[in-house]
């Protein structure tokens, strides 16, 4: 019998969808899901929406809850992270102070000032579970799908011998949007994916064997209703020539070239009909708006019948791997893991975003070589500040911290060195309770 547990189960719709996946292969359908989440409230719905699945499954799985951490993990084969560090009126202040000196951000969950901050709250409880898990389940695998992914993966993969890899959907999702947007069904796609979380590259994207990244141009520049669905991503692959693998919202931050100014705001991240363009504080307001309404949301998702559709598989890596890692079949998928030599033009020891292997054995990362250039250069510089923001962490240093953000491109194009460090400074005192790393919280 397989033991999956999740820290953070509170996280309601995730938790279900990601339950729902589990129960789909016969090898797990005797699984024990243990959830745990420090909200007894948002637990007890989790364990209530599980049993649910579980009932119309049809199968002999069985699912616990707790708030306690260490009787969750206690035997555990495989955990799953889907924490948030804090509710919105602590991580509010990672997108609004930024903000008050002119760095706007859409997400503010990966990279940039709002990105850093959150990595240097988020790892110390991170850091308890690896912890606890080298106590309670040295064996067991961590699948995380906490951001910022790869600072958290990288600071974790340094830090403990437990098994870490980060998941994240960006990259079958956009490789399925590609799809449609030429006609392809998904299932005759074949595709090449290597950088860094939130910044991989579709080195290769092809169609029954052939390249399809004319169809792709083809696709973008003829017809309006694709330019305009991701109007950041497109003019990014229409100068790159290769596409990036997250959302318009997200890699509108990671650059030096969409929202330095509001007129480029207006022009490219307002008006984008994917799920987020771009919009100041998307993320932040949708979290708001579901702390708001969440009771409501899960009371009417518990009330509706769950129909064969409804228990169907979907596209999510987490229940394919640990159905290999239980030795099932082999599967593939783009995991974050440590840079041995995978990515030869990015840090060594930092994480990739690469093809992995998993199988009964483990995870087995595929070697890519060098990205293109003309995508090497913002990734390089995207993991060399993620180094920094990592060590900084480690070594408890502030000035590393504000030296990691002097190099952000946004931050960058619209601040001055001086600025930088005040900024960072009441980043620093809104949240040093947050952070026991660092002795001193000023640069």
């Amino acid at each position: 019998m397989t033991k999956i547990t999740f820290i953070g189960a509170g996280s309601l719709g995730f938790t279900n969808d990601l339950v729902r996946d589990i129960l789909t292969f016969p090898l797990l359908q005797d699984a024990t899901i243990s959830l745990m989440d420090i909200n007894a409230e948002r637990l007890e719905w989790a364990k209530k929406g599980v049993e649910k699945l579980i009932a119309a499954s049809c199968c002999p799985a069985r699912v616990e809850a707790t708030l306690d951490r260490a009787e969750a993990l206690k035997g555990a084969d495989v955990v799953l992270t889907t924490i948030l560090a804090g509710s919105t009126e602590i991580w509010r202040h990672d997108i609004e102070i930024p903000k008050k000196y002119g760095v706007d951000v859409s997400v503010g969950d990966t990279r940039g000032p709002s990105g850093i901050f959150r990595f240097l709250r988020t790892i110390n409880p991170m850091l308890d579970i690896v912890r606890d898990m080298e106590k309670y389940c040295p064996k067991a695998v961590l699948l995380n799908y906490t951001n910022p992914m790869a600072m958290l993966c990288a600071a974790l993969q340094r830090q403990t011998f437990i098994q870490v890899t980060g998941l994240c959907h960006s990259v079958q999702g956009s490789a399925m949007m590609l799809a449609e947007w030429i006609g392809a069904p998904f299932d005759e796609i074949d595709y090449l994916c290597a950088g860094i979380n939130h910044q991989a590259w579709y080195l290769e994207y092809k169609w029954n064997g052939k390249d399809a990244y004319p169809l792709i141009r083809k696709a973008i520049t003829e017809r309006p209703e694709i330019y305009n669905e991701e109007i950041v991503r497109n003019e990014m692959y229409l100068a790159l020539g290769y596409y990036v693998t997250e959302s318009s919202g997200h890699n509108s931050e990671y650059n030096w070239w969409f929202r330095k100014r509001p007129d480029l705001i207006e022009k490219y991240c307002m008006h984008g009909t994917g799920w987020n363009p771009g919009e100041y504080a998307y993320i932040l307001k949708e979290y708001q708006h579901n702390e708001a309404t969440w009771k409501d949301q899960v009371k009417a998702q518990l009330a509706k019948p769950l129909t064969a559709d409804d228990l169907k598989r979907e596209y999510e890596y987490a229940a394919y791997i640990i159905n290999a890692l239980r030795g099932g079949e082999m599967f593939k998928f783009n995991g974050n893991v440590r840079n041995t030599h995978l990515v030869t033009n990015l840090p060594e020891g930092a994480c990739v975003e690469v093809p992995v292997l998993v199988d009964k054995a483990g995870f087995h990362p595929i070697h890519v070589g060098a990205l293109p250039p003309e995508c090497a250069l913002l990734t390089q510089l995207s993991s060399g500040i993620e180094e920094m923001a990592i060590n900084a962490s480690i070594e408890g240093d502030p000035v590393a911290v504000y030296r990691a953000i002097c190099h952000d491109p946004l931050t960058a194009s619209v601040l001055s060195l001086a600025e930088i460090r005040q900024m960072t400074n009441e980043l620093f005192a809104q949240h040093k309770e947050y952070l026991p790393q660092f002795k001193v919280h000023k640069v």
